[in-house]
Formats: C-alpha cells, structure tokens, sequence
C-alpha cells in the first residue's frame, strides 16, 4: 500500500520544481498569456504593410447578373448586348404595312414617289408607333462578366501608405519589447517576494527555537527559585506570537509562488532560489542618462509614431494631385447562359480624375496633421525630459537604500550582540536586577533589526531593477 502511494505521487514530486530569477524571467517572456496577446499587435502590424501593394495589384472580379424584364429600352439594349438586334426589333414590320398602304394606292411607282413626298403621307408614316419596338416580349438576360481595375498613379498616397506601416510596424516592434522588459519587473517583485517570505519564514523558524530556549531557561530558573513563574509564562507567550508570525509568513511565500506562476503560465514552480541582485557598470548620473535616451523602447516607440504622424502630412497631400486608373473588361450577353465567341465584349478604359474644389477639405486634413506631428513632437520632449527625472530618481533611491543596507546589517549585528549579553546577564542574575521582560525586549529589537535587513535588501533589489529599466536594460541581461 504504502509503495502505490509512492508511485502515485512520483509524477507530482518530479514535475515540482524550484526555478531561479532567470529560469522564471525565461519562461514569462515565452508562456505569458498577456505578453502572447500583444504580440499580436506586432502581427497585425506586418500585415497592415501587405495593403499597399495589394492595392497596387488591382482587382479582379466576376460577375454574373440574371435577369428578365419586358421594358422596352432594357430589352433592346440586351439584344444589342448580345448581338442579335434585327429590323423588326427597330418596328420595321409596322413601317413596311404603312409603306404597303401606301402602294396600294397606286400602282405606278411614280405616283408613289410623289405620295411619299407628300408632307402628310410622310408625317403619317414617321409617326407609326412600331408594336415589334414599344412592345417587346418579356426577355431573360444572362450577363457574365469579368471586370479588372487598377490604380496607376494615386498621387503617392499607397506609396505614403506602405512607409506609414512600415513605420507603425517598427513602433509595435519597440512597444512589445519595453512590455516584455516590463513584464520582468513583474517577475522579480513576485520572485524576490518569494525569497523574501523564505527568509522571513527561516527567520521566525530560528526565533521560535530562541523563545523556547528562552522559556526552558526560564523554567530551569524558576525550579531553581532564581527566577519568577511571570518570566516562564512571558518566554511562552513570545513563541505563540513567533508562531503566528511563521503563519504569516508561509501565507505570503504561496501568494508569492502563485503569482510568479501566473506569470509564467508554469503551474510546476513549487519553489524558489536565492535572491537576485543587479549591479552595474557605472552609477553616474549623466552616463546613465544618456545610456537610457539612446536604449529606451518606448522612447523609440514615440519616435516612430512621430516619424509615422510627420508622413501623414504627405499622405493628406495626395488628394492634391491627380489620380490615374484604368478599367477592364471581357465578358458575354444572351438570353441563355453562354460563353459563345459570338456573344462576347470587351472594354478598355483610363481613367483621370483630378478635383478642382473640394471646399479647403485637403488643406483641412493636411492642416490638422501638421497639428498632430506637431503635438507629438511636444510629447516626445517630455518624455525624454521624464526619462531623465525616472533615472535620476532610481539612482538616488539606489544609492539611498544601498547606504540603509548596511546600516540595518550593522544594526542587525549589535541588536544580535546585545541580546547575547542580555541572556548572559539574566542567566546570571541571582539578585533580580534584570527579568523576561528586558531580555523579551532585546529579543524584539533583534527580530525587527533582522526583519528590516531582509526588506531593505528586497527593496534594494527592486529598486536595481528599475533602474536597470529606466536605462532600457532587460532584467535578463
């Protein structure tokens, strides 16, 4: 029994996994559900490129239009269409009774000539109304066609088009580089937060077997009447209070650990390694300074899309000049569906179209682009501007929490020092000169001192990291 439960747990223990800053930092970069979904922006980018030239290709169409109707001029223009108009379709059959009438009159064809002379003979003819034409029968009509247009100079707008993609394409470049370098942050305030609540945890783990040696000591004294029963039940009441804080502390561990896995979309990472620390090359203000407005993402993201609103004013600019296309066609007409050689057509046409007014609407748009470059420009000064301020501040921050570092480790070792000589002074006192409560005090100053250090150096570490940022590193370099 006891080896099924082994082999059924196997799986579970091998798939468990203690991960470093790197390992997790790797894995968000490649599983993270939200940094997958911006990378589609990146996608949609390139093939907003594609547009341009496809419009450039032109467009082929069929087309295939069924249709019947006894319309007098629809039914003519489709006999014509397909080729198979004749006299009668004209009314010449109600022309040709009004000429036989009128031979009828007379035999000798002179005397015809003169009638048709006539004015009134003449007029009563041109005014026939011909059924054949006014009244034609109802007619299917099947026209199939394919139909080819292309643009041929659209006053630079594709070719204006296509470098504001481009342009675009290389803005979300940079935009999902300064996300994914983001995300990282993310990364390492949920991993050293891990580590952070492992060394809290071994921290009260060490101060629970200080207050039980505490509580024996007090207890050896109190049997030996050196010391009194307040002292025992102080040293006890310091170990519960440890033992809420261990609770605690396991409790932020797991968040800790379950949001570094939500990052990561690794649902295996059961642990953590030690903490990671950063460290760099110059900590000189103007140096880094520089350093940041030449390898900021973002500052190349606002760069592109100052560069994509300066193209635009060209692209309004197009509506200015003329625009050249032209049209194609092959297809056929009949009463029944058919690809006959006798029943086909084409047409070739170009086409030129230049406005001449438009109501100042080109000069608007170019006008509110120029407006719109013009304002971007403002807000890449800022941020350049803002830059500086973010370095400038994280250096100082650095520089600030580095010094309080030591100084807490110092303040860590004395407060360790002191409650050494204040146990050594209450295992010795025979005359009551110092209690629990003294040497509970000194205890207290120790596990603060401690817990300071242990957040100072979390503190410490994020900070690096957001100056590693600021300077447009990746927390994985």
């Amino acid at each position: 029994m006891k080896r099924s439960i082994v082999i059924l747990t196997l799986p579970i223990l091998l798939a468990a996994r203690t991960v470093s800053f790197n390992q997790a930092l790797s894995e968000a970069e490649q599983n993270n559900i939200e940094l997958k979904a911006k990378s589609y922006d990146v996608e949609l980018a390139r093939e907003s490129i594609k547009e341009p030239g496809a419009y450039k290709k032109g467009t082929l169409t069929f087309n295939e239009t069924i249709s019947r109707t006894n319309n007098a001029g629809y039914v003519f223009g489709m006999k014509m269409a397909s080729r198979e108009a004749n006299f009668g379709d004209f009314g010449f059959s109600d022309f040709l009774g009004g000429v036989g009438q009128a031979l009828g009159y007379s035999s000798n064809f002179d005397q015809f000539k003169a009638m048709m002379t006539n004015p009134a003979m003449a007029g009563q003819l041109l005014s026939t109304e011909p059924d054949d034409l006014n009244y034609p029968d109802a007619r299917n009509n099947f026209e199939t066609k394919f139909v080819y247009e292309i643009p041929l100079f659209t006053g630079y707008k594709l070719e204006n088009a296509k470098t504001m993609a481009e342009l675009q394409l290389k803005a979300k470049i940079a935009k999902f580089s300064h996300d994914k370098k983001r995300l990282g942050l993310e990364v390492l305030k949920a991993y050293n937060g891990a580590v952070t609540a492992k060394r809290f945890i071994q921290m009260t783990k060490d101060a629970t077997k200080i207050a039980k040696h505490f509580q024996e000591m007090a207890q050896d004294l109190y049997d030996s009447g050196l010391t009194r029963y307040i002292d025992v039940e102080q040293a006890k009441m310091a170990a519960y209070s440890i033992s809420t804080k261990t609770k605690e502390a396991k409790t932020q561990y797991k968040l800790a650990l379950a949001y570094l896995r939500f990052l990561t979309s690794d649902h295996s990472i059961k642990g953590v390694k030690g903490m990671k620390n950063f460290k760099f090359s110059t900590l000189n203000l103007k140096k880094l300074q520089t350093l940041a407005l030449t390898q900021r993402d973002d500052l190349e993201w606002m760069e592109k899309n100052a560069q994509t609103m300066k193209t635009k004013i060209a692209y309004e600019s197009s509506d200015e000049l003329p625009t050249i296309g032209a049209h194609g066609e092959y297809g056929f007409n009949d009463d029944t569906p058919t690809v006959g050689l006798n029943k086909d057509y084409y047409l070739v046409a170009v086409g030129l179209k230049q406005k001449l007014f438009d109501g100042e609407l080109t000069k608007i748009k170019k006008q509110k682009a120029k407006i719109e470059y013009m304002k971007i420009l403002e807000y890449q000064k800022m941020m350049k501007d803002g830059i500086k301020l973010e370095v400038e501040k994280n250096l100082k921050d650095l520089l600030t929490q580095s010094k309080t570092l030591k100084e807490k480790q110092k303040t860590e070792k004395m407060a360790k020092n002191i409650l050494k000589e204040m146990e050594d002074i209450y295992r010795n006192n025979l005359k009551f000169r110092t209690n629990m409560t003294y040497l509970l005090f000194s205890f207290g100053n120790m596990l603060q001192a401690e817990a300071d250090t242990i957040i100072s150096a979390y503190n410490k570490s994020v900070t690096a990291a957001k100056l590693k940022l600021a300077i447009g590193n990746s927390l994985g370099e």
